[in-house]
């Protein structure tokens, strides 16, 4: 948690990607349990032993997994919450995060199986100041801000979404050589 709290220089540092990813689920997960005692959800993590650290602003890439994290929960909850009212429907709220090395490239994937995107709505969802949540609860920001968070990393940001199943967001990092490689 301080590691989120504190500032940042702005500048890149070796990075242990799963490490942080760790932090970011946990985080996000009793930060809503804080919050909303009726919140449940589990989580599991697939973490590569493999991964090489990388060279990047960590505040701003935790940033990013916080805000993917913190949705991928929201929407679970909200599925779980239509969910109950229904008589004999089993459903288990769960969000995944896992990493591969991908030789030049970290990847950072996150799922979750809640509703999923509407098709009209996933090509809006990295605009500024675009949301789905009830006014007064989001500005818009979080997915945009993560895009160009992404994109100034020189990695990429996907997601994939299918309705009534979930959402899976991918981030590719790259893997900064150093001279001595």
């Amino acid at each position: 948690m301080l590691e989120h709290s504190r500032i940042g220089t702005g500048q890149k540092e070796i990075t242990d990607i799963n490490v942080l990813c760790d932090e970011c689920i946990r985080l996000a997960f009793h930060g809503l349990r804080a919050k909303d005692k009726s919140f449940n959800a589990s989580f599991e993590t697939h973490f590569d032993s493999t991964l090489p650290n990388i060279k990047v602003v960590p505040q701003d890439i935790g940033r990013v997994l916080l805000n993917i994290i913190n949705n991928a929960f929201l929407a679970v909850s909200e599925k779980s919450k239509v969910e109950r009212s229904k008589a004999d429907v089993h459903y288990e709220p769960k969000v995944t995060i896992g990493t591969t090395s991908m030789g030049n490239m970290v990847e950072i994937k996150i799922s979750d199986n809640g509703d999923g995107i509407p098709e009209h709505i996933k090509e809006k969802i990295f605009q500024p100041f675009f949301t789905t949540k009830p006014t007064g609860q989001g500005t818009g920001l979080g997915l945009s801000l993560s895009y160009d968070i992404v994109k100034a990393h020189g990695g990429e940001l996907k997601v994939y979404s299918k309705m009534n199943e979930g959402s899976l967001f991918v981030i590719n990092l790259p893997v900064e050589k150093t001279n001595f490689e």
